[in-house]
């Protein structure tokens, strides 16, 4: 790429399009964050504690979580770019919501089992591929583009918050109630984020109709093509696929860790993985500033490779005040994730046209959380075979060589990333 550089300009006053419609649609993504962490607290201590699931077990509900994407992650960018966008998340939510309460109705007849966790966890799963690429996708239509990293940087925020509390409340409404009962919560959660999507009035309208048969797997393919014209998009997709691969390893044995090797209570595993959230929360309230200091492209590479070790602290935890590294590494970690994910969503809405945003954001999660899913299998797999201290051991080392792909990129040769490749993209994109 050759060209000068273009910076990240100063969000202005006016760069939401509409501030009402904005607000409305930051507080449904909200709510409807702090449901989904409520429950992935609630699932696997379910799992774990009333149903005594395995660690192997305990991989395929992490990973039923995320097998979504593998599923339909490539054509689900077609159908949102089709689709009304709001209202395909309305939708989703709702399913998510009726597909929560199938839980504890079948607690309260004594025939829950841990089968039935995965099942639902997977529905629920494949709905939130569509949910998440449609609310990516949505955010420019009621962001301009100068204010997508602080539109971005507030939506972040929010999912930090919902981390925070999310697990903590998880983990208390589950000591005080049990673990299957509360899952109602979260389906609440999901209600309310329907009722506030459908307060939003800005227009809604469906993408091209495209055509039939083959155009889905024409559409698919051009998506791909844009995102492999890159080398910077490749090696941001890169860096975010193995950092979230090792964070399936992670997710399979965290809560065994917590509860079988620390022996924490319910409400103090969810504090302690609140304390990710914490640092998440600290990432979005700074990542607008960060990236105005040290430059988009730059962020992109230089936050990983200085936060993300910091998780080889968590295998070193144990009782009592042992348990301080654990919550030094979630918080550093939690922070360095969020500042990355803004700056290298925020870039990603940026230069992608209106028609090929939500193919390339289905692809980059495809890839991305399909490798989560994958790591979820091995983690539950390697604490089967090694332990789950060593599977933390496994997690925390891969974790440090996401940031290699974004270190040996061209972005280490740049402060912000070059106007050249905006020209690049839009003209390649037939």
């Amino acid at each position: 790429m050759s060209g000068g550089p273009v910076t990240v300009p100063a969000a202005p006053a006016g760069s939401l399009r509409d501030g009402h419609a904005f607000h409305l649609f930051w507080a449904a993504e909200s709510v409807s964050q702090f449901g989904t962490y409520i429950g992935n607290t609630l699932l696997p201590l379910l799992a774990a504690t009333a149903l005594a699931a395995t660690p192997l077990e305990m991989g395929l509900l992490s990973a039923a979580e995320t097998t979504g994407y593998l599923l339909i992650g490539l054509p689900a960018g077609v159908w949102v770019a089709r689709a009304r966008q709001r209202r395909l998340m309305r939708r989703a939510s709702a399913g998510r919501a009726l597909l929560l309460c199938t839980l504890p109705a079948a607690w309260w007849g004594g025939l829950l089992t841990v089968t039935q966790l995965i099942v639902v966890a997977l529905l629920c799963g494949v709905l939130a591929v569509l949910f998440d690429v449609a609310y990516q996708s949505h955010l420019p239509a009621l962001v301009a583009r100068e204010g997508l990293v602080r539109g971005n940087a507030r939506l972040q925020s929010s999912q930090s918050l919902a981390q925070i509390a999310g697990p903590g409340v998880g983990g208390a409404l589950a000591q005080l109630a049990g673990p299957a009962y509360p899952v109602l919560a979260t389906a609440l959660g999901y209600l309310a984020s329907c009722a506030l999507l459908r307060r939003v009035r800005e227009p809604d309208p469906a993408g091209a109709a495209g055509g039939a048969g083959g155009a889905l797997f024409a559409e698919i393919g051009a998506g791909l093509r844009f995102l492999g014209r890159d080398r910077t998009l490749l090696a941001i997709t890169g860096c975010t696929a193995t950092a979230n691969f090792f964070a399936g390893v992670l997710s399979a044995v965290q809560v065994l860790f917590l509860t079988q090797v620390l022996g924490l209570t319910g409400s103090v595993v969810g504090a302690v993985l609140a304390v990710l959230g914490l640092g998440g929360v600290l990432g979005a309230l700074s990542a607008y500033r960060v990236v105005r200091r040290i430059g988009q492209a730059r962020a992109v590479w230089l936050v990983p490779s200085v936060t993300f070790p910091a998780l080889l602290l968590v295998p070193l935890a144990g009782r009592g005040p042992l348990l301080a590294p654990a919550l030094l590494g979630l918080f550093v970690m939690g922070y360095g994730v969020v500042v990355y994910n803004v700056a290298q969503v925020s870039y990603r809405q940026a230069v992608c046209p209106e028609a090929m945003l939500a193919r390339v954001n289905a692809t980059v999660r495809f890839v991305g959380f399909g490798a989560m899913t994958v790591g979820a299998l091995t983690g539950g797999v390697l604490g089967t075979s090694l332990g789950i201290r060593a599977t933390l051991w496994a997690a925390a080392c891969g974790s440090c060589l996401a940031a290699v792909w974004v270190v040996c990129s061209p972005l280490r040769g740049m402060r912000e990333f070059a106007a050249a490749g905006e020209r690049e993209f839009a003209s390649g994109q037939g």
